[in-house]
Parts: structure tokens; C-alpha cells; sequence
């Protein structure tokens, strides 16, 4: 019978402690216990019975940051994901952002791209494609990589394409991408004005008078103190009055940034920083 792989709270300190100094990655806000579970994870990949052994991987440096990260962040991601979402940004902020000569927007742990890229086709649709600058950032390099290339699954389109049809799209979704051997290439026109940045949330710099801000299923991985600390990061980044859009199970109502925000949609997570 195979053996059950325990890890303590010293171990946990332990991991984050030794992924720091070796290898610049900051765990030290994720919620404990989703960071065990994903480490346990890691320990059985890499054929670790015991955290002694896994330790020596750390310390002997046999993984590399993108290994680590690869496993101890989550990079579930979709097309139009929760269309109530865009389908509202759509019908009722889009038109405050065409106010705008410029529009800034920051995906904040944008993942493979599939959130970016369906902004990107409702911008198009509604005219604002070409002024429009989107701020792409994940911790993670490869993760980057293929959100840059904009490469899928073919068999990922039928559920993208409902559910850009339920946020208002007005065409078909293949009219924005080429298949050819199970894959999707999307257009290159949709990536022309998106910046691809590696960025820490945790750590990180703020970015400048962003009109939107998106971080969507980010927050359920950290700890309140570090979520408040991203919040932080976000009031700085955002210009008056601009947009922040969270996940559907996050939230900034008790946050230590609340006062400066005001809800736009309770319920789905969509605020906007007072003037």
C-alpha cells in the first residue's frame, strides 16, 4: 500500500522559507492550506516519500522556478469565463471607456491569455480595440509564453463559443481564430496592442492610471493580509473612477480599501474607485 505523504506546519515554513532563497519565489501569502495540497502534489510528481527528500530537490536545486511554480499555482483559466461578466462591461462600462483617448487595462495573473483575448474581441466589436492598451501580467514566464503565442484547443471552442454568444458577441467566435490540426490559432490583430509582463502581485510595483483592472480567481489562493496588500496595489494603479472586476467567489466589501471603492455589481464583483 502506498505510503500517505504528510507534511507539518514546519514544513510548510520550511518550503516557503527554501523556494525563496533558492529560487525568488514569495509563497509566503498563500492560504495554507491550498499551498499544502499543491506542495503534496509537487512532492508525489517528483516521487518524494517524505518532505527530507523533497528537501534536497530545494536545496540541491534539481527543479527549476517554473516546476515549483507550475504546480503551486493554479492556471485553470477560459474564454468569456462567467459571461454575466463581460456581457455587463459590455453593456455598461464599455461605454465610460470610450470616453477615454486611451484605454489602460491590467489582467493581473492573466494565466495561458483566454481572458485578455476575449476582452479583446468585445473591444473590437464595440470599436475600441485599436485605442486600447492591455496589460497582460502572471508570475509565471511559461504560462506567459503561451498566452503570447494564442494557441488552444479546438475542442475548448465549442464551450468559448456559447459562451461568447451569452456576453453579447456579435459575431462567431471562429471568425477570430484559424483551426488547423485540433489547434485554434486567434487572430493576430486581437494580441497586437497586449503587453506581456512577468509579474509578483504579492511584491510587485503598481502600474499607472489604469482605466480596469482584472484579477479574477486570484485572491481565493492568498491570505486576507496578502489580499489586502494586492488591494493596496491595485488602489495605487487604478486612475479615479476606474474599474477593478474580481472573482466570483472574492470580494473587497471587507477589505481595508473599501472606503475608496464603490460597488458597481455586488454580485459580480465589479467596483470602481471613487473620484
Amino acid at each position: 500500500m502506498e505510503a500517505l505523504l504528510e507534511i507539518s506546519e514546519n514544513d510548510l515554513g520550511d518550503f516557503i522559507q527554501l523556494s525563496n532563497k533558492l529560487y525568488g519565489l514569495d509563497f509566503s501569502g498563500y492560504a495554507m492550506e491550498s499551498l499544502r495540497r499543491r506542495v503534496l502534489r509537487l512532492m508525489k510528481l517528483k516521487s518524494c516519500d517524505s518532505f527530507a527528500a523533497f528537501k534536497y530537490f530545494l536545496t540541491n536545486q534539481e527543479l527549476s522556478d517554473d516546476d515549483i511554480l507550475n504546480e503551486i499555482t493554479v492556471n485553470t483559466t477560459e474564454m468569456f469565463r462567467d459571461f454575466e461578466v463581460f456581457k455587463f462591461l459590455g453593456e455598461e462600462v464599455f461605454g465610460v471607456l470610450e470616453t477615454y483617448p486611451r484605454i489602460n487595462i491590467w489582467h493581473a495573473g492573466c494565466s495561458t491569455g483566454q481572458e485578455p483575448l476575449s476582452l479583446a474581441i468585445l473591444l473590437k466589436e464595440q470599436g475600441l480595440l485599436k485605442r486600447s492598451v492591455q496589460y497582460c501580467t502572471d508570475i509565471n514566464s511559461e504560462v506567459l509564453a503561451q498566452a503570447k503565442k494564442g494557441i488552444y484547443e479546438l475542442k475548448e471552442m465549442k464551450e468559448y463559443s456559447a459562451n461568447y454568444i451569452k456576453s453579447g458577441g456579435a459575431l462567431s467566435l471562429s471568425d477570430y481564430y484559424v483551426a488547423n490540426y485540433g489547434k485554434v490559432k486567434m487572430n493576430k490583430e486581437l494580441g497586437k496592442n497586449m503587453i506581456f509582463t512577468k509579474h509578483n502581485l504579492v511584491n510587485g510595483t503598481s502600474f499607472n492610471q489604469m482605466h480596469m483592472i482584472m484579477c479574477r480567481n486570484v485572491f481565493i489562493y492568498l491570505t486576507t493580509e496578502q489580499q489586502n496588500k494586492v488591494l493596496r496595489l491595485f488602489m495605487d494603479s487604478l486612475a479615479p473612477r476606474g474599474y477593478l472586476i474580481l472573482g466570483a467567489k472574492e470580494s473587497a466589501v471587507f477589505s481595508t480599501v473599501l472606503n475608496e471603492l464603490e460597488i458597481v455589481n455586488g454580485k459580480l464583483k465589479i467596483y470602481r474607485k471613487k473620484g
